[in-house]
């Protein structure tokens, strides 16, 4: 009884961590939307928060490297202009991110975003560690990102949790991570605000939907 009590708690406290059905994008397709940001590497953890209980909805991980993806393990997000390969998101411009970060923030959701510069073979480490999770089962978001973190010199005292909220309290203690929090008020649905995000980036991208 007291495993099931466990399991059930687990499963409502990541529910927002789902199975992943995403269309596998072809190897010219992800080559074609490649971003490498100009700054220095660096590593994003970022945690779907509920406004109301506190508890860890999402973990995903964007890894500035030789160019800047997404891990995103068992998540929602989907755009058109984002080439999609298990969990991995190839793309990721400052709009791409920005709607990233906006589809997941809403009236019931906001996102805390962590990042800590890193040198380029730490994130070459994440990049490839990434790419090579493969499809992340449900409710295993925190814990493959953590699995993949704990693989990277300097940050081998990460502990592997299944809870968002911990593992972006132990990121936080690192020395060097800079926290912020990010909110909107809009609809509780993130399907919409998936949609409305596809629409802006479509728009700025030239690309039509039909």
């Amino acid at each position: 009884m007291f495993r099931i009590l466990i399991a059930c708690l687990l499963a409502a406290t990541v529910a927002g961590c789902a199975v992943s059905k995403r269309p596998q994008a072809d190897q010219s397709e992800i080559v074609s939307r490649s971003y490498s940001d100009p700054g220095p590497s660096t590593l994003t953890l970022y945690t779907m928060i509920n406004t109301r209980t506190g508890s860890g909805a999402h973990t995903s991980l964007m890894i500035g490297a030789s160019e800047r993806v997404i891990f995103d393990p068992a998540g929602s997000f989907r755009a058109d202009v984002v080439p999609i390969r298990d969990d991995v998101l190839y793309g990721i411009t400052p709009a791409v991110e920005q709607a990233y970060r906006s589809s997941h923030a809403r009236e019931t959701h906001y996102a805390r975003v962590q990042t800590i510069q890193v040198s380029r073979q730490q994130a070459e480490i994440a990049y490839q560690l990434a790419k090579q999770a493969g499809p992340v089962p449900g409710s295993y978001c925190a814990n493959s990102t953590a699995q993949i973190l704990r693989q990277i010199p300097g940050f081998e005292q990460i502990n592997v949790t299944f809870f968002p909220v911990k593992l972006s309290e132990q990121f936080g203690q690192i020395p060097g991570v800079v926290t912020e929090e990010y909110r909107e008020n809009d609809d509780a649905d993130l399907q919409k605000g998936l949609v409305a995000n596809n629409a802006r980036l479509n728009q700025l991208d030239g690309t039509s939907t039909q």
